[in-house]
């Protein structure tokens, strides 16, 4: 497995893979780049010695299985990476992307990929959230969604399969709640406190919608909330001001 991006999401996926005994290498911008992550991660006290550090060249994807890039949700940029990517790429290697929210067909077009391209949006920690949101248009060959799911398998995630579109299934449900538990603080219905206490103590949720948030990034929750209302016109998804 070739990890494309050695940023949070990049990172986890990279230690959870090897400790299923898949061989991962994590490419950065240079080797330096992923070296970095890695040392990082060895800081931290996670175990490193068994993923490989790469800069982004040829030789980093050679006999690779699949391709997972986690890269920030920017299509542009996104498309960019996988258009550089293409010639480097052995003809068989499964092409992913970690996007948790970008139209996967919109991505693919703009990239060139001719259809085979999926999104493998997995949760961080990966090792924690052992779920994985695939989707995978109607143009994707039979067997990269076979090899696909067994790789969610191997990864010892379970598959969910949703249909394209903005924001997949996973960020429109978890965006409309945090977008709601926003308004509901702006507008004094209660606290950030209490709101939070109603959807962990009443609901049994991990964390509330607004701690969740701020995990996930609250630049991301915008975007995405924009990119949503842009292709949608869904007013539900308007961005709160406060957001």
């Amino acid at each position: 497995l070739a990890v494309l991006g050695p940023g949070a999401l990049g990172c986890s996926l990279a230690r959870h893979a090897v400790s299923r005994g898949i061989s991962v290498r994590l490419v950065g911008r240079d080797e330096a780049h992923a070296r970095a992550a890695l040392d990082k991660l060895g800081r931290r006290g996670i175990e490193v010695s068994r993923i490989r550090a790469w800069g982004c060249e040829a030789a980093a994807f050679e006999g690779a299985d699949a391709v997972l890039e986690a890269l920030p949700e920017d299509l542009e940029r996104k498309a960019a990476a996988w258009r550089g990517l293409v010639p480097m790429l052995p003809p068989g290697a499964l092409r992913l992307t970690g996007s948790s929210s970008l139209p996967v067909s919109a991505l693919d077009a703009a990239a060139g990929l001719e259809g085979r391209l999926m999104a493998f949006h997995l949760f961080v920690p990966v090792g924690r959230m052992d779920v994985v949101e695939l989707v995978a248009p109607s143009r994707v060959p039979a067997p990269d969604r076979a090899r696909a799911a067994s790789l969610a398998s191997a990864l010892d995630l379970r598959l969910v399969q949703v249909q394209d579109g903005p924001g997949f299934a996973a960020a429109r449900m978890g965006l409309a709640q945090g977008l709601e538990a926003m308004r509901l603080l702006e507008s004094g219905v209660a606290t950030a406190e209490d709101l939070e206490a109603l959807m962990v103590k009443g609901y049994g949720h991990p964390v509330g919608p607004l701690e969740l948030s701020e995990r996930v990034g609250l630049d991301l929750r915008l975007s995405i909330a924009e990119g949503i209302v842009a292709e949608t016109g869904e007013g539900q998804f308007e961005p709160a001001r406060i957001l």
